[in-house]
């Protein structure tokens, strides 16, 4: 089985040197992990993603290295390159540090927010409810995604969602895959209307438990994709 065919055509060729190179096809590589349009299991070939991108096979050999060391893909020696599976342990990670981040930010930008701030996030929340109405899972994981660093923006700190994104690897690849639930995204723009309730009233406490709640709903959504794709999954061992 080959990697699925890129959406984008050859982004590496705009980079002015071979470091440069490595970047954009590290960047595109972790894009379309993260974004299941390569799945668990996917075989990855040094050659089809070569040509596939438009570039030599060493950025994309540096770049399956340093994915390796994240944990995204897996070589298993005289066999392939294959996408990781998901394991529970790593989304867990991953939702530590994330939920460390954006609480302590969350603390600093209630006594802080002001009108425009708030008015800003309810716009995002009108923005999710049309992407759920109409089924786009894509625009409203984006939305979703930008919602989480305004509250951060908030506080002083969007330069820290860099550092969010890339501990969050892993715990993505189970939000995409549980998008499509029944009722989810309806869900998950309540769980957000509650933490800008609280932000909006300066209630500090309730709109941790708010956030908290909502960021560790993952682990139960975790059970359900298991069932339904186990195919994606692994064992911690």
């Amino acid at each position: 089985m080959s990697p699925p065919p890129a959406r984008t055509s050859r982004p590496a060729q705009r980079a002015g040197s071979p470091r440069g190179a490595r970047a954009l096809v590290l960047d595109e590589l972790r894009r379309r992990i993260v974004g299941l349009e390569y799945p668990p299991g996917t075989p990855l070939s040094e050659n089809e993603l070569a040509a596939a991108l438009g570039v030599s096979r060493t950025p994309v050999r540096e770049s399956l290295i340093l994915l390796v060391e994240d944990g995204l893909v897996n070589v298993v020696p005289q066999v392939g390159t294959f996408v990781s599976p998901l394991r529970e342990s790593d989304i867990a990670t991953a939702q530590f540090v994330r939920e460390a981040l954006e609480l302590a930010s969350l603390e600093q930008a209630v006594p802080q927010v002001g009108e425009d701030d708030v008015e800003d996030l309810r716009r995002s929340l009108e923005d999710q409810r049309r992407a759920a109405d109409r089924g786009e899972h894509d625009r409203f994981f984006a939305l979703d995604e930008d919602f989480h660093l305004r509250l951060l923006t908030v506080s002083g700190h969007a330069a820290a969602w860099r550092s969010v994104s890339r501990a969050k690897a892993h715990l993505d690849r189970a939000r995409r895959l549980s998008l499509p639930l029944p009722d989810q995204l309806g869900v998950l723009i309540d769980q957000h209307e509650a933490v800008v309730d609280a932000v909006a009233a300066h209630d500090a406490d309730t709109a941790a438990t708010a956030l908290r709640s909502h960021l560790r709903k993952v682990f139960d959504d975790i059970a359900v994709v298991r069932a339904e794709h186990p195919e994606f999954f692994s064992d911690d061992r």
